[in-house]
């Protein structure tokens, strides 16, 4: 049977010169799912925002059917029948469900306007069609991640598409939603749609997809059915290496508390207590780790710390110094921060990595400045960026590149190379790792770990379990606002804390 889609020798150049794709050809068939793994800036995003119209070719040609097209911007695509989900949930929060599905292809009534009627009867037939427990009529704003995800697949689905690109559709899910949002896509397999896929978790490619096609640095290396390779077989294909699954987490002494939160509670803009009396201790050379399901009360906690947001009580000290009377800046004299959202906390997009990579240094490091700190060193700036990019293995044009050009992984690799550098007593990683390959991710548990090594103090917030539990001395779960367990990770399993984070008890 001949392919849905042929991508044949694609070659993107982003000015002035990066080569993102080199003469890549890949194949997708009608009914299959199809995961794209590869290590950060190997092509995988670059390759199906060509596809979906996104960014237009350099060379190369795309066949549908066997008949060529070319799809000039996502409009043109999803005419063709060909959609995409971005990893970044693009919704009106402040729309209904059935509001946003609709939004640009509105049924009007015989005097051009919105027949709100019609438009729910036809969400709702979608909901039914596709088994997606839904509210048409729930404001945006008050349902789960989750459940933003399922409208954003919904808005593609009654535009009629065929084949749903998806980018790291289980990033934002925490382990108990990602089954779910698996046995949706099989339902939608079985109903003749394509599923393609991002993804650097290899046990769910495993587990979700009929094929895979690897790509490194750009260009294409195989494409496999995903029950004839492991994962370690598939993560060598990815990386060129063979990779470490399991960071090696020996017993350590730790030492005294280094960072306490005492009582510490907060009222959000809409009156509600997001966080109540939580207390916990982070000694020296240990690593705690923060589970619980999104919206939970990390947020609140983690801007609080660092001094964006201010609590209604509690108190805050990092080595017996008082942190919530203190500006953000005298705050990260004493704290490093990895934050979740990269691009609007992390960096100045427009700015260049070098630029990037002096942020906060800047201020609090000697080395980067001269004339007693009246002037900045860019020479040295520039070492300490290329010190970065070789061990964080950054895939990067040159120093003077925009952030903002950079993949989301190659970003995130920069910011945890800029604020792991610094020698602060405690360090606070909000989801360090999403976003970043196996081989990305094995490098960054080796540094988090030689941290705990140095005496240092870490703080760590994940929605991997999986990465707690290699990573972590004890977890915390956060349960509306409150910690509701403190669990030792070697006396704690997956399903006890998973019980934790949906009820706030046990099993």
């Amino acid at each position: 049977m001949p392919p849905l889609i042929s991508m044949a020798n694609i070659v993107k150049i982003f000015p002035p010169n990066v080569l993102a794709l080199d003469d890549v050809s890949v194949t997708f068939q009608e009914g299959e799912i199809h995961a794209i793994v590869g290590e950060n800036g190997a092509g995988k995003s670059t390759l199906m925002k060509v596809l979906y119209g996104q960014e237009m070719a350099t060379r190369g040609a795309i066949y549908v059917r066997g008949q060529p097209v070319t799809f000039r911007n996502p409009g043109e695509a999803i005419a063709g029948g060909i959609g995409m989900v971005h990893q970044e949930i693009l919704l009106v929060n402040e729309y209904t469900v059935w509001e946003n599905i609709v939004l640009g292809a509105e049924p009007v009534d015989r005097w051009g306007r919105l027949d709100r009627a019609r438009s729910l009867t036809q969400v709702q037939a979608k909901i039914d069609e596709f088994h997606f427990n839904l509210n048409p009529n729930a404001l945006v704003d008050e349902i789960s991640v989750a459940a933003r995800q399922k409208v954003e697949i919904l808005k593609l689905l009654y535009r009629d598409v065929d084949v749903l690109i998806l980018d790291e559709p289980t990033a934002v899910l925490t382990p108990q939603e990602v089954p779910q949002l698996f046995a949706e896509l099989r339902r939608l397999r079985a109903n003749g749609h394509t599923i393609l896929f991002i993804s650097h978790h290899l046990d769910e490619v495993l587990a979700l997809s009929d094929r895979i096609t690897v790509l490194r640095k750009g260009r294409y290396v195989d494409t496999v059915a995903a029950q004839s390779i492991t994962e370690t077989e598939l993560a060598r294909m990815m990386v060129g290496r063979e990779v470490l699954f399991q960071a090696e987490r020996t017993p350590h002494p730790i030492g005294a508390p280094v960072f306490i939160v005492e009582k510490l509670s907060q009222v959000d803009s809409s009156g509600r207590e997001a966080l109540h009396e939580v207390s916990l201790q982070v000694h020296a050379g240990e690593i705690v780790g923060i589970a619980g399901v999104e919206g939970n009360g990390q947020f609140e906690l983690v801007n609080t710390i660092i001094g964006l947001s201010q609590p209604t009580a509690g108190a805050v000290t990092v080595q017996g110094e008082a942190m919530l009377p203190l500006p953000i800046l005298a705050r990260r004299d004493r704290i490093a921060f990895v934050p979740q959202d990269r691009r609007r906390l992390g960096a100045a997009v427009t700015a260049s990595i070098t630029e990037n990579m002096l942020m906060t240094h800047h201020r609090l490091n000697p080395r980067f400045t001269r004339w007693h700190g009246l002037l900045l060193d860019m020479a040295e700036a520039d070492v300490f960026t290329d010190e970065v990019e070789a061990d964080y293995a950054v895939v990067m044009s040159d120093n003077q590149q925009p952030f903002g050009a950079l993949s989301g992984g190659n970003q995130q690799k920069i910011i945890l190379g800029r604020e792991l550098a610094l020698d602060n007593p405690f360090v606070l990683l909000d989801q360090p790792t999403r976003g970043l390959d196996v081989g990305s991710i094995e490098y960054v548990h080796k540094v988090i770990l030689g941290l705990r090594e140095e005496g240092r103090a870490v703080l760590l917030i994940s929605a991997d379990l999986e990465e707690l539990f290699r990573l972590a001395d004890r977890i915390l779960v956060l349960h509306r606002g409150r910690i509701v367990a403190d669990l030792p990770t070697t006396t704690t399993n997956v399903t006890e804390v998973g019980s934790f984070m949906l009820e706030g008890k046990g099993p």
